[in-house]
C-alpha cells in the first residue's frame, strides 16, 4: 500500500487563482508563436482548450518572449540574462555518444518506456557514487524528459480534483500549473523570515493538510539559490510521513555548486525513500537542456504511477539522448569540474561588479543565478521594461515565480563573465535615473 494514500475533497475553484498568480501575468502580451490571427467566426468549440487551461494566465516567459520580439522587430540589440538556457558546450564525450547512437540500427525502434537499460544502470551509479543512495534499477528508477515534464507528469498522474500540493511561496512555475491542469489547489508554503530559508510548514492548517497530497521542494532553489542541509531535509521527510505525503525533491541544480559546497539528495536521509521521490536533470549538470533527458528515482509506488500515467500518453523517452546521458553520468567526476569552474568565475565576476556599484548582494552557494532586489522607485514590470527599452538587458522579474517574489529579479549567469559585468553599470544608471531610485 502506498504511504501516500488518495484523500477526497471539494474541487477547487478559478476565483482563487488570483491568489496564486500576480495579476500582472499575461494580461496584454502572448507568445508570439500562438496563432491569434485567427478570426472568431473560424472558431469552433471543438477547439476550446480545457477549463483548467483556460484558468491559467499565460505563463510570464511567454511575456518576456513577447517583449523580446518587440524590442527586437524594432532593430535593438539584447544582453539576455533571463531564461536559464546553459550556453557552454555540451561535453565532447556526450557529443561523440550521441553520435554514435544515432548510427546504432538497434535504437531506431520505440525507445523502452522506462528508460533504456543502460539508463537505469547509469543513473542508479550515479547515486550510488555520488550519494550514496543505493535504488533499485527496476523498479526505483525512471527516465523523465526532463525534470519539468517529469515532475508536472507526476503531479497529474497522482493528484485527483480537489486534492491539495504544497508549493513553496516563491517556486518554479510548473509546480503550481501543473496541479492546476491536474484540477488540484497549490497551496504556497511560506518561508521564514529569518533568512534561513526554511518552510514554515507549520503555518497549513490542519483542513488544508487533511487533502494534501505532496509536498513540493527545491534545493537548491531556483530563482532564489537557497539550499538545505540534512537536517532540514529529514524535517521535511519527518514531515511527509506524518501527514502520509509524497515528497518531491527537484534537484536540478545538484552538481552546480561553488565554494566547497556539497548538494545533498533527499533520499539520504533514513527512510526517505518509503515517502520521496527526486527528480534529476542533465540539462543544467551537463549543458544537455536541448536534449530533454533526466530521471525520477526513489519510492517505487509513485514510480510506479508515474510509468502507468506516461505509457498512456506516449513511448517515453528519445533512446538517443539516454545514451548521451549515459555517458555523462558515468563520467560526472571528469565532466562536471569545468563547468562549475566557468560558472564560477561568472559568480564571482558578476558579484564583484555588482558590490563595486553599491548593489547588495547574497552570494549564491549554487544554482547558475543571483536573485536581486528591484531598485527603490521602480515597479517590478517598469524596471524589467526600463532594462529593456533602455540599454536592452533582459532579466527575469520574480514574480514569474509567484507573487512572493514581488520586489525581486533574477539574472542568470547564461553569458560570459566580461558580459555579465559590462551589463552592471548599465544596469546601475538605469536604476539611478530616477529620483529616490538608489541602492
Amino acid at each position: 500500500m502506498a504511504p501516500f494514500p488518495p484523500h477526497v475533497a471539494p474541487q477547487r475553484t478559478s476565483s482563487n487563482l488570483r491568489h496564486y498568480f500576480p495579476s500582472s501575468y499575461g494580461t496584454t502580451h502572448h507568445h508570439p508563436s500562438t496563432l491569434h490571427s485567427v478570426s472568431a467566426s473560424r472558431s469552433s468549440a471543438r477547439a476550446s482548450v480545457t477549463s483548467a487551461l483556460a484558468s491559467i494566465p499565460p505563463y510570464v516567459f511567454w511575456e518576456l518572449d513577447a517583449k523580446r520580439a518587440a524590442v527586437r522587430a524594432r532593430g535593438k540589440s539584447l544582453i539576455d540574462f533571463g531564461i536559464g538556457s546553459p550556453d557552454q558546450p555540451i561535453p565532447a564525450p556526450v557529443v561523440e555518444a550521441l553520435r554514435s547512437a544515432a548510427g546504432d540500427r538497434a535504437l531506431s525502434g520505440y525507445p523502452f518506456f522506462s528508460g533504456h537499460p543502460k539508463f537505469h544502470e547509469a543513473a542508479t551509479t550515479f547515486m550510488a557514487e555520488r550519494f550514496g543512495v543505493a535504488v533499485n534499477a527496476e523498479r526505483e528508477v525512471m527516465a523523465v524528459a526532463g525534470t519539468k515534464e517529469g515532475l508536472a507528469e507526476m503531479v497529474l498522474a497522482l493528484c485527483n480534483p480537489g486534492e491539495v500540493v504544497l508549493v513553496p511561496e516563491i517556486h518554479y512555475p510548473v509546480y503550481a500549473r501543473a496541479t492546476l491542469l491536474a484540477g488540484a489547489e497549490p497551496v504556497f508554503v511560506p518561508f521564514a523570515k529569518d533568512g534561513s530559508d526554511r518552510l514554515m510548514l507549520e503555518t497549513i492548517n490542519a483542513a488544508t493538510l487533511s487533502r494534501a497530497r505532496m509536498l513540493i521542494i527545491n534545493y537548491p532553489c531556483n530563482p532564489t539559490t537557497a539550499v538545505a542541509s540534512r537536517e532540514e531535509l529529514a524535517y521535511l521527510v519527518a514531515f511527509a510521513r506524518e501527514h502520509q505525503l509524497l515528497l518531491v525533491s527537484d534537484l536540478a541544480y545538484s552538481e552546480l555548486s561553488f565554494d566547497g559546497y556539497v548538494v545533498p539528495s533527499v533520499l539520504e536521509i533514513p527512510g526517505a525513500i518509503d515517502v520521496a521521490v527526486e527528480m534529476h536533470s542533465c540539462s543544467k549538470t551537463f549543458n544537455m537542456a536541448g536534449l530533454r533527458v533526466g530521471f525520477v528515482t526513489g519510492n517505487a509506488d509513485a514510480i510506479g504511477a508515474l510509468d502507468q500515467y506516461r505509457a498512456n500518453i506516449g513511448y517515453g523517452v528519445s533512446s538517443l539522448p539516454q545514451m548521451g546521458a549515459v555517458v555523462a553520468l558515468h563520467g560526472y567526476r571528469t565532466l562536471v569540474p569545468p563547468i562549475v569552474a566557468e560558472y564560477t568565475r561568472r559568480r564571482d565576476a558578476l558579484v564583484g561588479a555588482l558590490a563595486n556599484d553599491g548593489w547588495t548582494v547574497k552570494v549564491p552557494q549554487a544554482t547558475m543565478y543571483l536573485w536581486l532586489d528591484v531598485p527603490r522607485g521602480f515597479a517590478d514590470w517598469e524596471w524589467i521594461d526600463a532594462l529593456m527599452q533602455g540599454p536592452g538587458v533582459v532579466v527575469t522579474p520574480g514574480v514569474a515565480f509567484g507573487t512572493a517574489g514581488t520586489g525581486k529579479f533574477r539574472m542568470s549567469l547564461v553569458q560570459s563573465a566580461e558580459l555579465l559585468m559590462s551589463a552592471v553599470p548599465l544596469m546601475t544608471e538605469v536604476a539611478r535615473s530616477r529620483q529616490g531610485a538608489h541602492q
